[in-house]
């Protein structure tokens, strides 16, 4: 501005001089203050400019401060007093997004992406934000060019590579995709200062293709990061669900709870935990209280309400018009179990070959092998299914349970074990270890297991448990006094 300012008074000058010297001189005076004039408006004009970009920015860090502390209302109120002077003002829509985002307001933060992208159509982070949240809403189709886009631009795009990761695995893309999108984000997770978003979306690729060491590892150092990151933590919940671990799936859905404790997919883990503890009637009331559920949701609910069924009359009556229906079925297995373990077994291995990568059915079928005490087939069947599910309290305690009553009291005791330190408020498993050392002679070893039991059973649930170690404990002391009894290796 200032070389054409001064460039246009010279040229006023030469022009002056040759065509107006005589008779000109008013009209070049005229030109001159004219000039004057406009130069002097473009200054005011640029002062004006200068001194609103300087009020928007002002606003903006402001907005930005109150964003840090949590004051997401207020934040947002200065985003827009802040747009209201510069409409055009990328770096604020985009933080209005975040804080939409962070309230839940999904529609709103979308908005406010897609007006970031708009100012400023090669901006990697905004396309990454819109990208996610178009993911969050279902829009895939959409979502995936746009994060295509962005990685394209910038291929350490951490958060488009987060939110691609969760498109893939929300659309059951092939495993070689998957595996092709890995090798990756691999790539990022060994550049130097790899976010925690990067390492749970590793962690997320690799326990889906089946490399659940490796997921638990990344899954670690992705809290190890940023202990509250909620994919993270959502992340470690489902596999701890999936191993069957539900003291530390419980200890993971708590952390979400007290970040986001109205999040619908939180209620949903909350859902699952207390469907694995058995308390399907709270899992339920829990589904319930999402507000405006999704299909999938209202069917999950409803098949939990036909697994907590406890009519096999009803439910194969509604056999008969859905025979593959693998909630049904697995609900039969389990329910039949007890009175009718040999119809059971049927029901569990139709469930079973329905659906062969749920391991929940696998684990039916051999639970029905142990209650129909075909305890040599159940103990084959349980040690194949430790091989996936290493951590599954549920296969260990059946596993427990076959080799017992084999009276292979020395592997019994292994399982017993494994479990008393899973679950050390767990009555039944000290109960049965205690009884373990004392049928291999290890005396000292059951009395404190027996006193274990003791100490944190329940004097209704486990009354005939405790008449008969009470029975016990005066013999075993004396064994005890005598010196008798060998010590456990």
């Amino acid at each position: 501005m200032l070389r054409l300012q001064v460039a246009g008074k010279m040229m006023c000058s030469d022009f002056i001089s040759k065509y107006f010297a005589r008779t000109g001189l008013i009209f070049c005076v005229l030109y001159a203050i004219l000039v004057i004039f406009a130069a002097t408006s473009n200054c005011v004009a640029q002062d004006e400019e200068k001194d609103n970009s300087a009020e928007a920015v002002a606003f903006f860090n402001e907005g930005q401060n109150a964003h840090e502390k949590g004051n997401l209302s207020a934040a947002l109120e200065l985003y827009k007093k802040a747009l209201g002077i510069v409409p055009e003002f990328p770096e604020a829509e985009l933080q209005s997004g975040n804080a939409y985002l962070s309230l839940g307001r999904i529609d709103e933060a979308e908005k406010s992406f897609r007006r970031a992208v708009e100012h400023r159509e090669d901006w990697t982070l905004a396309l990454a934000s819109l990208g996610s949240v178009l993911v969050t809403t279902g829009q895939n189709s959409e979502a995936e060019k746009i994060l295509l886009r962005a990685v394209a631009l910038d291929e350490l795009n951490f958060p488009a590579y987060s939110a691609l990761t969760e498109l893939r695995l929300n659309t059951k893309a092939k495993p070689e995709v998957l595996g092709e999108l890995l090798k990756k984000i691999k790539i990022l997770t060994g550049k130097a200062k790899p976010t925690a978003s990067i390492w749970a979306a590793q962690a997320a690729l690799e326990n889906t293709l089946g490399d659940k060491k490796s997921a638990k590892i990344s899954i670690e150092k992705s809290l190890e990061l940023d202990p509250a990151y909620r994919a993270a933590l959502a992340e470690k919940a489902n596999m701890a669900l999936d191993d069957g671990d539900t003291t530390k799936a419980d200890a993971a859905v708590k952390a979400l709870e007290a970040i986001v404790p109205n999040s619908s997919n939180v209620k949903v883990l909350r859902s699952r935990v207390l469907l694995a503890l058995g308390d399907a009637d709270a899992a339920v009331k829990t589904l319930n209280s999402i507000e405006n559920p999704q299909a999938n949701l209202l069917t999950f609910r409803d098949n939990i309400v036909v697994n907590n069924s406890t009519s096999a009359v009803v439910l194969e009556k509604q056999l008969e018009n859905e025979p593959a229906n693998i909630i049904i079925l697995g609900r039969l297995c389990s329910l039949l179990r007890l009175e009718n373990p040999a119809k059971a077994l049927g029901f569990c291995r139709r469930a079973s070959e329905a659906d062969p990568k749920n391991i929940d059915h696998a684990i039916g079928y051999g639970s029905a092998l142990v209650q129909a005490k075909s305890y040599i087939d159940a103990v084959a069947l349980f040690r194949r299914l430790l091989t996936i599910a290493p951590e599954n309290s549920t296969i260990h305690a059946n596993l427990a349970t076959a080799l017992f009553q084999l009276k292979r009291f020395e592997e019994a005791k292994s399982e017993y074990r494994w479990i008393v330190e899973k679950q050390p408020t767990l009555p039944a498993a000290y109960y049965f270890l205690a009884i373990t050392h004392d049928r291999l002679g290890e005396y000292l070893d059951a009395l404190a297991n027996y006193q274990e039991f003791l100490r944190i059973a329940d004097a209704e649930k486990n009354k005939l448990e405790i008449e008969k170690v009470n029975l016990r404990l005066p013999g075993l002391q004396k064994q005890l006094k005598n010196g008798k009894g060998k010590r456990n290796e």
